[in-house]
């Protein structure tokens, strides 16, 4: 074997990105020059933990952001035992748990990257500051073309590119165009300073991203009405007022279900039964997250498909908690009258000087309902569905047969391992996927712990593969 380092360019250096770039410095025994192309001066931060706003809150207890499961307690730990909880008193609640801002959790990651960095001869991690704009194959493997003008050559690639904004509906887009009053994504810098603290809003989407919207306009003042709708309406829940035993393995006593209707019999059964034991429903659904990897690959795709349609929205209501200070916000502002939450759909929405007139349809009611507001926010979610063609650098990849779109709308096609899978049906051995963008081939893949072992799993399985060849390029 060379000494050469293997050059290893990572796409994104977000949470996943900057996992694998640190596990893969742990785990590799062959040199390895890592790369990590993130314009943000913070690798670890991405879009989740970048975030500057003191009202955007981790939504699960510090005690459950759990990276190494042999030091559960790791950022808990680091959280407490800092200068992080003296500078956010407010992130301890009642019952002792911390709520740390999500911007702490980004810092924790961004010095367990700098920790890695050297740590093993010839083993380094390099942060290229910039956005990466296309990707080729060429004979040696592979260039990347930056923004700023500048190009990287790398052995493997690896995309772990960041969420993707929110898509606004159809009938938004062709009344409202471009009309500076429609905040298309709520994460962009600055995009809601715009709204003055007696505006009427209207927020497209009743999930996760609309508690953190309502959550930083109360933070900055504002106190005017706030319309929230979605199809159903659906709230994301709070946690459970009372301890949740850990482990509660009620789905081990069962078979796994091979379909929607089983699971949905299942889940409503050992809910009611907990019930009679006075344990609360997010014990039910806690078990059920922890097998979520396995009970997707139980399912069909035509009950994957099933699945993601009837039951996903009721699976993110319960899945995706919310901290409790923010839970306190929309229940305080939903007492007021300050907030209001409708299962409803749009029926239009017109300009008309400087406001604009919205017409809802409210679900299981006849007629329309007619609002005024100053500002439309769109809060419906990452836009997997276009993620290939929104992005250039997966484009430029689709562009060359080397990439797919995966068949249920939910990022890129991989295999097991996470190499993509090109047009071809074939596995690509230097071309590999880590984060949510993978979740058609593992199913559950969006918080923590789940979303830290996939990482950590495709940079044991490139060690692996590093120490027995020279250049994953010749498997």
């Amino acid at each position: 074997m060379s000494d050469t380092p293997t050059r290893v360019t990572i796409i994104g250096g977000g949470f996943c990105g900057a996992f694998f770039a640190a596990q893969l410095a742990r785990h590799s025994a062959h040199p390895v020059a890592i790369s990590v192309v993130e314009p943000r001066a913070m690798l670890g931060g991405g879009v989740a933990y970048s975030t500057p706003d003191p009202a955007h809150r981790i939504n699960v207890p510090a005690s459950r952001m759990i990276l190494f499961p042999d030091q559960p307690n790791d950022f808990d730990d680091w959280f407490r035992n800092g200068d992080e909880l003296a500078a956010d008193p407010d992130a301890l609640w009642h019952d002792g748990s911390a709520y740390p801002r999500r911007a702490a959790f980004g810092r924790y990651v961004a010095q367990l990257v700098a920790s890695r960095r050297n740590a093993r001869p010839g083993v380094t991690i390099e942060h290229v500051r910039d956005t990466a704009q296309s990707v080729r194959r060429n004979a040696s493997g592979y260039t990347i073309q930056l923004a700023q003008g500048g190009h990287l050559t790398a052995d493997i690639v690896v995309l772990a590119t960041s969420h993707p904004p929110p898509n606004p509906p159809a009938l938004i887009t062709s009344q409202l165009g471009t009309d500076p009053a429609l905040i298309a994504n709520p994460w962009a810098p600055g995009a809601l300073e715009a709204i003055a603290p007696d505006d009427a809003v209207l927020i497209i989407g009743t999930g996760l991203s609309m508690a953190d919207v309502v959550a930083s306009l109360t933070r900055g003042g504002h106190q005017g009405h706030i319309t929230a709708f979605s199809r159903r309406g659906l709230l994301p829940r709070g946690h459970a007022k009372i301890p949740v035993p850990t482990p509660y393995n009620w789905l081990a006593q069962h078979e796994l279900p091979h379909s929607v209707s089983s699971l949905t019999h299942l889940v409503r059964a050992q809910i009611a039964i907990a019930a009679e034991n006075n344990l609360p429903w997010q014990a039910v659904f806690d078990d059920i997250r922890a097998n979520g990897q396995a009970l997707w690959r139980n399912f069909s795709a035509t009950e994957r498909r099933r699945l993601l349609r009837h039951l996903r929205v009721f699976w993110d209501a319960h899945r995706y908690r919310i901290a409790p200070q923010i839970e306190k916000i929309l229940e305080d502002r939903q007492h007021d009258g300050s907030l209001r939450v409708l299962a409803a759909s749009l029926a239009s929405a017109q300009r008309q000087g400087d406001r604009i007139n919205i017409t809802l349809r409210p679900r299981r009611r006849t007629g329309e309902e007619q609002i005024t507001v100053q500002h439309v926010v769109i809060t419906t979610g990452p836009a997997h569905g276009s993620v290939v063609s929104a992005n250039p650098v997966l484009t430029s990849l689709a562009q060359q047969e080397l990439l797919r779109a995966d068949e249920f709308g939910l990022g890129v096609k991989v295999d097991p391992h996470g190499h993509v899978i090109n047009a071809q049906g074939l596995s690509e051995p230097t071309l590999l996927v880590v984060g949510p963008l993978a979740r058609a081939q593992y199913g559950e893949l969006m918080g923590l712990p789940q979303v830290a072992a996939q990482p950590n799993a495709v940079a044991e399985h490139v060690a692996e593969r590093l120490s027995t060849v020279r250049t994953l390029v010749k498997l």
